[in-house]
């Protein structure tokens, strides 16, 4: 039954969700951008991300349902952790977590018409791979912007990933978490790899879960022993992986 419906869907994803996705994309893009320089990057993220986001989620379609809200609060900034499985995870993220944040990216994205001019002037920070001096001062220039309940978020596993474990974690996010004093708040992203598997266009509706984990705090940790903050975060994370949260 899947397989034929999958076979129903094409026409409707290369007809209708495809030109949505890239027209989508550049429009708001743009606005995103000229909201950042004469409004607030703020009401650019909400508008140019959030609602981007919710606009591709209803037109693929997917349903997304949220857990753990009330572990937020709005007026406090972190450093954000999430697994990451498929692109959808960005759409997910961006339309459901309802907190502003930043996006540590990599820096191949600027070049994507609409989306790269709209985040770089939102203030989204974008991560050269190839080049760590570079790398670290991104970094430590978006330090200035995480305040006032805007956070950062981070893909720890630096990739996307497949299964009930997670990749090995990179120390950029718990660096920072270090480096500012904020809790880390780990969010695990569940059932995107259905609606998008990595690397490749075999699309199709679905449900996906956002559970949001209660904040860590990074009072006892410094660089010394950041490997067992890191371990303490990717348990949270993946306990929600395979549990029935």
């Amino acid at each position: 039954m899947r397989k034929f419906l999958y076979l129903l869907y094409q026409p409707y994803k290369w007809l209708v969700y495809i030109p949505f996705l890239l027209v989508s994309t550049l429009v708001f893009g743009i606005t995103a951008a000229l909201l950042a320089i004469f409004v607030s990057p703020r009401l650019a993220s909400f508008i140019g991300g959030a609602l981007w986001a919710k606009l591709n989620c209803y037109v693929t379609p997917i349903f997304v349902k949220v857990k753990g809200r009330e572990n937020v609060d709005k007026k406090k900034s972190y450093v954000i952790v999430s697994n990451h499985q498929s692109q959808f995870d960005i759409f997910v993220l961006y339309g459901y977590i309802g907190i502003d944040f930043k996006w540590v990216m990599k820096y191949e994205l600027r070049k994507i018409p609409g989306l790269g001019i709209g985040c770089e002037k939102i203030g989204h920070v974008f991560i050269d791979r190839s080049d760590s001096e570079k790398a670290i001062a991104s970094l430590k220039a978006a330090r200035e912007r995480i305040v006032n309940g805007t956070s950062i978020i981070f893909f720890p596993e630096g990739t996307r990933r497949i299964g009930n474990r997670l990749g090995e974690f990179k120390k950029g996010a718990f660096k920072m978490a270090l480096d500012l004093n904020l809790p880390i708040l780990p969010v695990t992203i569940r059932g995107t790899e259905k609606i998008l598997p990595p690397k490749s266009m075999d699309l199709f509706p679905g449900c996906a879960q956002l559970i949001i984990g209660k904040p860590i705090s990074t009072e006892n940790f410094n660089d010394s022993n950041i490997e067992e903050l890191m371990q303490k975060v990717k348990e949270a994370m993946e306990s929600k992986l395979y549990g029935d949260d």
